[in-house]
This record gives structure tokens, sequence and C-alpha cells, in this order.
């Protein structure tokens, strides 16, 4: 049986991305576009890509994609990361819980907030 895992992904990974390539070289198939729920926050890491973090105050809806990856692709893609992102586990605004790409604190902290643009896309379309 070939089961795979949902991942969300807010940043370079999504579609038509710089590291969207990354997903379908380890056979990933894109799933839907969802947001997940208010409690994040989104920064710029040095305006290449985003690190999302959940917070308890402050945060937002933040758009992201939804991939069904399969298991043995997963550390591969989180191997093609950039420093201070990792696979946690990520709320969306239906109640579900999937894992997902967000970024250490320490990478957050030094990072440009771009909550306000609910997300990557609309960060670098409008930033």
């Amino acid at each position: 049986m070939n089961e795979t895992i949902e991942l969300a992904v807010n940043g370079t990974l999504m579609r038509g991305l710089e590291l969207n390539n990354n997903l379908l070289a380890v056979g990933a198939t894109f799933v839907r576009e969802a947001i997940t729920e208010p409690t994040y926050r989104l920064f710029s890491i040095g305006d290449v890509h985003p690190a999302m973090m959940r917070v308890k105050t402050g945060g937002v809806a933040i758009a992201v994609e939804v991939w069904a990856v399969p298991p043995a692709g997963l550390a591969q893609i989180l191997l093609n990361e950039p420093p201070g992102l990792c696979i946690g586990k990520v709320r969306l605004d239906d109640g579900s819980e999937i894992l997902g790409v967000v970024g250490e604190s320490i990478c957050c902290e030094n990072g440009k907030e771009i909550t306000q643009y609910g997300g990557w896309r609309n960060y670098i379309a409008n930033g």
C-alpha cells in the first residue's frame, strides 16, 4: 500500500516557487490550498524564505498548501530546507492538525515580521 503523509508548506516549497522541485523530486503531489487557524506569525528570513511560528497571542491565519508526501521523501525534503526550518504540527482552520514546515524561534527572532500579509505569496507580491 502506498501511503502518504500530508504536509503543510507556507513558502518556497509552494507550487511555482524556487524549492517546489524538492517536493516533486520525492513524488509528492499537491492536495489543496488551506489556511491555518489564526495562531501563527510569519517572518521573512532575508527576503529569501519565510518562517512560520505558532504563538499564544498576536497570531493570524496563514495561507498554506497541503501536499501528500511519500514517507521516505519527508526526510529528504527536510534536509533540503534552509537552516532554521523544521517539521512540526500545524493546525488548520478546519480543526485538523497535520505535519508542516515551521520556523525555529531563533530563526524567527532575527527575521522581519510579515504576519500582516497572511502568507508568503502575498508578501512577495506586495511586500
